[in-house]
């Protein structure tokens, strides 16, 4: 039996975001004139899509609205990149020498 495994949310927020032509900046002022908080910008997308940090619900929850996901699709994706970073992790301390 295979398991369908979702893409990392990254991944996803990027292909999201190149099918409607936006740029980082782009998706950061979208959100933020979505959202109405400013604290977001070019560099959170830019980790968020690179996987050195995982949106969190808030901005799950506004990723949806401006890119057009559902919560659940994007809640799946969240979980898939932070268990790939889990096992990231788990690999690298067993190849560590004490």
């Amino acid at each position: 039996m295979t398991r369908h495994v979702e893409p990392p949310i990254g991944r996803l927020i990027r292909r999201q975001r190149l099918r409607r032509a936006m740029t980082q900046v782009a998706l950061a002022d979208a959100l933020a004139a979505a959202s109405g908080n400013r604290s977001v910008s070019r560099d959170q997308v830019s980790r968020w899509e690179g996987g050195g940090r995982v949106p969190g619900p808030y901005w799950r929850g506004w990723l949806g609205v401006v890119l057009g996901l559902p919560p659940r699709e994007l809640d799946r994706a969240a979980a898939e990149a932070r268990a790939v970073r889990l096992l990231s992790n788990a690999g690298a301390l067993a190849g560590h020498r004490y």
